[in-house]
């Protein structure tokens, strides 16, 4: 059971920092079915441009391009894993409290998942702190 969980919460820090690496500098372009005035293109395009001189600021403050990618990837992991971790330990309440009350292994299935997201959103919020001490302390 616990090789199971391992290797899900595993999966899915992987699938969330794919996602974060596939978004990085994605050019932005209008549909042909879905025409966009300019008041939205405008929007679309500061955000892009927010974003880069984002990921430029980062790679400044680490002093390297792929320190600051990274610092910026594990930033974006960060804030993306509050979200997914309050749904998956909303659905693993649902298993554990309400479906769990008849049938005792979704019960068991419940608490596991609320322990690997709980784990999991700790894990996301801790690491671009262990990566900021470790290459900025570790450098010198």
């Amino acid at each position: 059971m616990n090789k199971i969980i391992l290797k899900i919460s595993l999966i899915l820090v992987l699938v969330v920092i794919t996602i974060s690496i596939l978004t990085i500098g994605k050019n932005i372009y209008a549909s042909n079915d879905k025409p966009i005035n300019d008041k939205t293109e405008s929007k679309l395009v500061q955000l892009k441009e927010k974003e880069l001189t984002s990921l430029e600021d980062y790679k400044k403050a680490y002093g390297s391009d792929s320190y600051g990618v990274t610092a910026y990837i594990l930033h974006r992991v960060q804030v993306l894993s509050i979200p997914f971790s309050i749904l998956g330990i909303l659905i693993g309440a649902v298993y554990d409290y309400i479906i769990g009350v008849r049938h005792l292994e979704t019960k068991e299935k419940g608490q596991a998942l609320m322990i690997m997201f709980v784990t999991l959103g700790v894990i996301c919020q801790v690491l671009p702190l262990v990566f900021t001490v470790v290459v900025k302390f570790g450098r010198e």
